[in-house]
């Protein structure tokens, strides 16, 4: 069948394996009779491979396991190579007559004694033919192979003619006299088919009958078609047996049955022949319909899986059966285990420390902690959850983030516990907060224990500073339980855990079995596969090991000696006495065995590979490596000559002889084979790895997964025993980057930048990997950001080349989301440096551009970079909190970040590299207050459960926890250290305790004796004096070290006010605190005090690293003093201007800046240097930001509103040049149609307008209006620029003349100017006022524009509301908006107005369309309603609601169609609305606020918070889905209602233009519902 067989390997497999790829499955076909030379099965074990392949299939397979294909020849009928004893003796007394028949027999099977029970072993036939090593000749092994098949046959006669004598006397049954007629491929298909349960077959035989067969039997080429004897003749025999094979098959098992008839021909197997050509077709497409239906079948049955992390499923099962394996054979260790279960059972009810087991590799840490793990149920209760991983075994145990991942989801799962929320992007430090979260509320339920167990924490990559041990708990709460294991001699892991835990009982060392445990051990092994040994032999082993030794040795001593039979000869019986010594052992017996080359090549592979590599692949390896088939095929011809693979049965005898020392590991959603000991790797590596031997494995993994060799393309091969080159096809697997739209070529993308990097071939790399959108997109869908982000890593520690940076760090600030988010953000943050890096950047850009000209669906392109690039101030966001953040505190050596949370979590960082150093788990409330003290290694908290907890920052451990109750007022907490004399005050209510740091103890309270509150408090070491204030400005001063009063007096002109904060200047003595009407007191330790007035509440104080420079907020403003003992400095001129209310500030260690935040959710660099100049702004925290925290130039923002933290690099290089940002701050903006030019209202200098040349990136022009500017209109056909200012004044500059400038006086009562509107002909301005409009004609004159009284004035006459917005159309009509929502429509000409249906809220934005048929209203609830300007009626209500702090509509503008609406949010969203319909479109998030938009040709261009002009092409498709959802990357609701339209034109029905209809119907359009990301 061997034509069959190429055909089926040519025409049907790959066929198969696409569809099995499709579906994430790896195809594998095992055909152990590829080619085979006759004299490879020396040792006879080729029928038990295949018997044992067949199993395998049937164990691992998804659907097909096998495939049969049945001629008319029965196959070759091997000797036994096992036979019982008791049998082999009564065979062999059937044949006393015939001596030499005895003789024959005796001495090619010997009687192995250590079997159980014994057995006869059919020698290797290299032990009497001299031939059959490898360095035999060609001829040679031909003559050896000649002779075996004599002598198999007379031995098989012999063996077959005993049975039959031993069946009749009745000594053995039929079923064992047939053992000695079956052929192979009888032995197969019984296992693969015959002994099968019917509900578990995946097997199909197909069976070839040639038409009139009998009659051309005679005929010499006919006979190659069936069994024949020695000399020529027909096999009877055989062909009964095969008669009867066929019977039974058809007979039970019809439906997995196919035959095929085929007409007789003269040449047998000819390809030309038509009849042979359609079976040959028909068989392909046969076995392509089975497997298929086999595969997909299973797959349906299997049904879907529940949400759950990539290969969740997977992973236990891994570590279920290491634990099976691992515990199969176990003895000895029970006082260690007594002592381990007797501390967990101890410690289940307090907190305590987690357990270490430590000792060298090899000594049974894994073994004893999966023994430990089954025992531990019965000690704590049957309902314990037990979660445990060998760590290092698999991808996912690999590294932090996905072990902990991993484990949450677990842990979650068992406990019934939310799972993993939205927040967690995927970064370690998520993962590690989450984690800690996660044991506190296991903890806190009490419902059942949870043990923790850790294998192998060394085995850890050590990545994301994974042997720092920061994500380990170094105090475990009640019920939860941690043990680990660790080698000592690793990584310093062991000291590191001893510096952080020092308890000596928190530690276990496993050490060497005994000598009488190493032999009770090897007795277990051996009875496990029913073996023993000689007295001879067992003293071998008790001399190696006669001190005892490491599991792992009596292991591998174990592999060794179970395969001594009996009549091994002593000097074969050799046993390695050290680790290192038994894999060199190991490799040399392989090489014996197998070959130098071979050997070295595939444990190569295996070392050179990143995560490991499968059976198939090693195959398809061997199968390109011409070395190894020069090696393979150095004695005989391959099988095929357009064909040419590496020869299954090779690779399986070859797996069978490394046996344990090969372990499968799960990766990329396949089990992978790796070494299962360190000792082999590092072996391996000395041994076959040479620097130049390594390149060329990587160059050929390369190959490999690249694809190079698959498709059909041919790669040559020169072999020896053809004497010319053979150009043939490997038939190895494909390798798309897409196996489906949605099934990643996981392998693939996990491998091949690998390999292309430390094969050295960078320009590749480049081009096929790092610098393609395809491999980006595919690696983020299978891996995520973190994935494809640790592959740019990995390649920039070799590579120098800053636009690979570039790209590194554009991924770390991207966003789980689908392909068209990945691709907008990409493009929108490169497109800066495409001219700059035309090679790599500006190819990824085009590639985005390309995707984007072939999207099916409504899109949004970029056609300039308008989000923060890569390098900027933003350096990462650290997120895995649940709940917000209520503290910040930095050591004073500015090492040490600590933050408090609203749930009680604190986590602790090390600033230098912004990593986790440790999570504090203890209060159970709101963190009020938190002081870093002894240089950044301790730490003291308070919080609202009541409790003061003093913690070690070094082992993130908690030393006390002090009941701190004071009362049920929740006015204050404050903390003080006074370091030197080791004390704690702690203020709240009525109340200051006082406690000492080491001992816990209180020393004294200090109690006030008024109701009233203390609303601050402060402590002066020096003078030993406490200072409380509360409300209504009463001064306490007391003793400090007795707690005894000391005065009382009453401030002057306090007596309304309170204190809203203070600050400490300890060098003075001296405290400053803030009151409610705006008084600003410094307040000596004496009680002397000092006033400064501030014209609103003072919100908050702070003050220098020096104490020189004294920050105070009000208001929108901060003012910055000189701190003096005599009075009040003001440091800059100005007070520093603000969008909301400030919140806090933060000076530079040098006081060169400060830093200020506000309820806008921007952070302002200031420079004190500069009188206060505003020299940055930070945005994307995307909530109002409440703390600060400086570390030298690093810079960490956080609120109570969002479950993150932002960490900023004020000292960040502009490397990498780009156009600066717009300064647009202010929202007060003006634009050039095309954006060229943007006219704002300077930061820091509100009565100054800057020109901006957005093409230059540099302001070109400033304009100075001399009172503060409220609003900007530009009309750019006459080059002008209008601007409304607070005092009512609208200036009117010429473009080309700037000096030449118009006034437009305000009205008598002076009010600001609220907004301004220009109509379409730019012939008229509107200009609102809070309940005035003036419109006045704009007409063209020299030197400025001629600009007469106002044509039309009007009053609104609402009381209470204020004009927000305006809108001025043709024929001198005004639509108008109030702050009430109330929205209006003015004919000036005839003094009518006409009210529109009323929004909820304030209208922000209002816009016509430019053929003012249609006007948009925003209001501040994010509602927006297009109208019928004519008909005053509204056509749709859309409502997009994105979940975020900032909500409402910021601008809008129409299409130049008019068609679309373009609609920026305060939430950073900008939406497109559908005219007609009033149907969302599209969606694109920007991380900023949109502040002016404007239409273009084909999109529209906007301003934007950040700076950055955003130009975009909108582009539409014709049609549009029916499954696409504009929410599907965008945590949002999106609801549109929309007027129902009558049969008859509404515009009919309209009688006076004075009174529009009034009633229109409504009608819910679906709601476009948000998908969550």
């Amino acid at each position: 069948m061997a034509t069959e067989r190429e055909m089926l390997l040519d025409a049907a497999y790959p066929e198969v394996q696409a569809v099995c790829q499709k579906h994430s499955l790896m195809f594998e076909v095992i055909d152990l009779k590829w080619g085979v030379c006759d004299i490879a099965d020396t040792d006879h074990m080729s029928t038990r491979l295949c018997l044992e392949e067949i199993e395998s299939c049937q164990k691992l397979s998804v659907g097909p396991t096998f495939i049969g294909l049945l001629g008319d020849r029965y196959g070759h009928r091997p000797l036994p190579r096992l036979i019982h004893a008791k049998e082999f003796e009564a065979l062999v007394a059937q044949l006393t007559g015939d001596p030499s028949a005895t003789q024959l027999l005796t001495l090619w099977y010997r009687k192995d004694e250590n079997a159980i029970p014994s057995l006869y072993v059919l020698q290797p036939f290299t032990d009497h033919l001299s031939h059959s090593q490898a360095a035999a000749s060609q001829g040679q092994h031909k003559g050896d192979g000649e002779a075996w098949r004599r002598v198999e046959r007379d031995v098989a006669s012999a063996l077959r003619l005993a049975a039959g004598r031993a069946e009749t006397l009745g000594l053995i049954s039929q079923e064992k006299r047939r053992c000695y007629d079956k052929s192979e491929i009888e032995w197969e298909i019984e296992h693969g088919l015959l002994h099968t349960q019917e509900s578990d077959l995946g097997a199909s035989i197909f069976l070839r009958e040639i038409e009139g067969l009998d009659r051309h039997l005679p005929e010499g080429t006919s006979m190659q078609l069936v069994d024949t004897e020695e000399d020529g003749s027909m096999d009877n025999e055989a062909q009964q047996l095969l008669s009867s094979l066929k019977a039974k098959i058809a007979n039970h098992y019809p439906n997995h049955l196919q035959v095929h008839t085929v007409p007789w021909s003269a040449h047998p197997g000819n390809p030309q022949h038509k009849g042979h050509t359609r079976y040959l077709k028909e068989l392909c497409e046969q076995v392509i319909t089975a497997t298929t239906h086999q595969v997909l079948g299973r797959l349906r049955r299997q049904g879907k899986r529940r949400e759950e992390p990539e290969g969740f499923l997977q992973e236990l099962s891994h570590h279920m059966t290491l634990g099976v394996e691992s515990c199969r054979v176990f003895c000895g260790r029970q006082n260690l285990l007594d002592n381990i279960l007797q501390s967990i059972r101890q410690n289940d009810g307090r907190v305590h420390t987690p357990l270490t087991l430590y000792g060298p590799p090899g000594c049974g840490k894994t073994a004893l902690m999966y023994k430990l793990s089954e025992q531990v149920r019965a000690l704590l209760g049957q309902e314990t959850v037990v979660v445990i991983r060998q760590l290092g075994t698999s991808q996912l145990s690999s590294t932090v983030h996905t072990l902990l991942r991993d484990i949450c989801f677990q842990v979650c799962l068992a406990f019934r516990l939310p799972p993993l929320p939205e927040q967690v992007t995927g970064a370690c430090s998520d993962f590690i907060l989450f984690f800690h979260n996660v044991l506190l509320t296991v903890s806190r339920l009490s419902l059942q224990s949870l043990v923790l167990f850790f294998d192998s924490v060394d085995q850890l990559i050590p990545s994301d500073d994974a042997h720092k041990l920061s994500w380990l708990p170094k105090d475990c709460p009640p019920k939860v339980h941690i043990i680990v294991s660790t080698s000592p001699a690793k990584h310093g892991i062991l000291e590191t855990l001893q510096e952080a835990v020092p308890e000596s009982e928190a530690y276990f060392e496993v050490g060497p079995l005994s000598s009488e445990e190493g032999g009770k051990m090897l007795e277990m092994l051996l009875a496990s596969v029913r073996r023993k040994l000689s007295p001879a032999q067992l003293s071998v082993l008790q001399h190696s090991f006669h001190e005892g030794g490491h599991p792992l040795l009596f292991k591998m001593a174990f592999n060794e000696a179970k395969r001594w039979a009996s009549y091994t000869l002593p000097s074969a019986m050799t046993i390695a006495t050290t680790a290192q010594e038994a894999m060199h052992h190991l490799c040399r017996k392989l090489e014996k065995l197998h070959g130098m080359v071979l050997v070295a090549h595939m444990l190569g592979y295996i070392a050179s590979s990143r995560n490991g590599l499968s059976d198939t692949e090693l195959k398809d390896v061997l199968s390109l490596d011409d070395e190894v088939l020069s090696e393979v095929y150095q004695h005989c011809s391959p099988p095929c000559k357009t064909i040419l693979r590496f020869p299954p049965l090779l690779w399986a005898r070859l797996r069978r002889d490394i046996g344990d020392c090969l372990a499968e590991r799960q990766a990329d959603g396949f089990a992978l084979l790796g070494f299962a000991h360190r000792q082999l790797t590092e072996v391996v590596r000395n041994r076959y790895l040479s620097a130049q031997d390594q390149t060329k494995r990587h160059l050929l993994l390369a190959d490999f997964f690249r694809g190079t060799w698959s498709w059909g393309m041919k790669k040559p091969l020169l072999l020896p025993c053809l004497g010319k080159s053979l150009n043939a096809d490997r038939k190895v697997a494909p390798q798309p980057l897409w196996f489906s739209d949605t099934v990643a070529n996981r392998r693939k993308l996990s491998e091949l930048p690998f390999h292309l990097l430390h094969a050295g071939r960078i320009e590749e790399l480049k081009h096929d990997v790092l610098g393609n959108m395809n491999w980006i997109i595919c690696k983020i869908a299978a891996a995520g950001i973190q994935g494809i982000a640790r592959d740019f890593a990995m390649c920039n520690e070799h590579i120098k080349c800053p636009e690979l940076r570039l790209v590194q760090d554009t991924l770390l600030l991207l966003k789980p989301a689908r392909a068209s988010v990945i691709y907008t953000e990409m493009l929108a943050r490169l497109h800066f440096f495409m001219l700059s890096y035309p090679a790599l950047i500006g190819k990824l850009c085009q590639q985005c551009l390309s995707w984007f000209n072939v999207c099916p669906h409504p899109i949004l392109i970029p056609l300039s970079g308008f989000l923060p690039p890569p390098g900027g101030p933003l350096k990462t966001t650290l997120t895995g909190f649940l709940k917000g953040v209520t503290v910040l505190e930095v050591s004073s050596d500015h090492r040490v970040l600590v933050a408090g949370f609203q749930d009680g979590m604190m986590a602790v960082w090390m600033m230098e590299d912004i990593e986790v150093m440790h999570t504090l788990s203890g209060h159970s409330a709101e963190v009020r207050c938190v002081k870093v003290f002894a240089k950044g290694t301790r730490a003291v908290s308070v919080a609202m459960d009541y409790t003061l907890r003093i913690w070690d920052l070094v082992s993130g451990r908690e030393k006390f926890s002090i009941p701190d109750i004071h009362s049920e007022e929740r006015h204050l907490y404050q903390l003080h250290v006074d370091e030197r004399n080791r004390i704690v005050y702690s203020a709240s209510g009525t109340k200051v305790n006082v406690w000492h740091l080491e001992t816990a103890e209180r020393i004294f309270q200090i109690s006030a004796e008024t109701p009233d509150a203390w609303l601050c408090t402060a402590v002066f070491e020096p003078r030993r004096v406490v200072m409380t204030m509360s409300e209504g400005g009463t001064l306490c001063l007391w003793d400090s070290s007795t707690g005894l009063l000391q005065s009382k007096r009453q401030l002057s002109a306090l007596q309304e006010e309170a204190p809203t904060c203070s600050v400490l200047i300890q060098k003075q003595g001296k405290m400053i605190a803030g009151f409610t009407r705006g008084s600003l007191f410094m307040i000596s330790s004496d009680g002397n005090s000092l006033m400064e007035k501030l014209p609103e509440r003072v919100r908050f104080t702070a003050v220098s690293e020096d104490e020189s420079l004294l920050a105070a907020g009000f208001g929108v403003y901060v003012r910055v003093f000189l701190v003096d003992s005599k009075r009040f400095h003001r440091f800059t001129p100005a007070d520093l201007e603000h969008e909301g209310v400030v919140h806090t500030a933060v000076f530079s260690s040098d006081n060169s800046i400060i830093i200020t935040c506000s309820q806008s959710e921007s952070i302002q660099v200031w420079s004190l240097s500069e009188q206060g100049l505003l020299t940055n702004t930070l945005d994307g925290m995307e909530t109002p930001v409440t703390l600060l925290a400086l570390c030298g130039h690093i810079l960490v923002s956080a609120s109570p509103n969002a479950p993150y933290l932002k960490v900023w690099d004020l000292a960040y290089a502009h490397k990498h040049k780009t156009l600066a940002p717009v300064p647009d701050r202010l929202d007060c903006t003006a634009m050039s149609h095309e954006g060229n030019y943007v006219y704002v209202s300077q930061p820091g200098d509100s009565q100054k307008v800057t020109i901006w040349d957005c093409t230059k990136g540099a302001a070109c022009d400033t304009l100075d209006t001399s009172a503060q500017v409220r609003c900007l209109e530009v009309a750019e056909q006459k080059q002008l620029l209008f601007t409304g200012l607070v005092s009512g004044t609208v200036l009117v500059f010429p473009l080309n003349s700037s000096q030449d400038v118009v006034c437009i006086p305000p009205p008598e009562l002076q009010k600001p100017v609220n907004h301004m509107a220009l109509n379409r002909q730019e012939e008229q301005l509107a200009i609102a006022y809070d309940d005035l409009v003036l419109v006045l004609d704009v007409s063209p004159g020299e030197p400025g524009p001629v600009l007469d009284t106002p044509i039309y004035t009007f009053y609104t006459q609402i009381p209470g509301a204020a004009i927000s917005r305006v809108s001025l159309l043709a024929d001198y009509r005004v639509l108008y908006g109030m702050s009430t929502g109330d929205l209006f429509r003015y004919d000036c000409p005839h003094s009518r107005v006409f009210p529109l249906e009323v929004h909820r809220c304030k209208v922000t934005c209002l816009e016509t369309s430019h053929g003012e048929q249609w006007a948009l209203s925003g209001s501040e609830d994010s509602l927006q309603c297009l109208w019928d300007v004519e008909l005053c009626q509204r056509e749709h209500e859309m409502c997009y609601n994105k979940t975020s702090f900032f909500k409402g509509i910021q601008c809008a503008c129409f299409s130049k169609d008019d068609k679309y609406l373009y609609t920026g949010s305060l939430d950073h969203s900008i939406t497109v609305w559908d005219v007609l319909s009033g149907a969302l479109l599209a969606v694109q998030f920007v991380y900023t606020t949109t502040s002016r938009i404007m239409p273009t040709a084909e999109g529209f261009v906007a301003t934007t918070r950040f700076g950055y002009i955003i130009r975009e092409r909108f582009r539409c498709p014709q049609s549009i889905s029916s499954q696409y959802n504009p929410l599907q990357n965008i945590k949002a609701t999106c609801v549109v209602k929309s007027r129902k339209k009558d049969e008859s034109n509404p515009r009919e029905q309209h009688d006076d233009l004075g009174k529009p209809s009034r009633n229109p119907i409504w009608t819910n359009k679906i709601s476009q519902i948000c998908v969550i990301v």
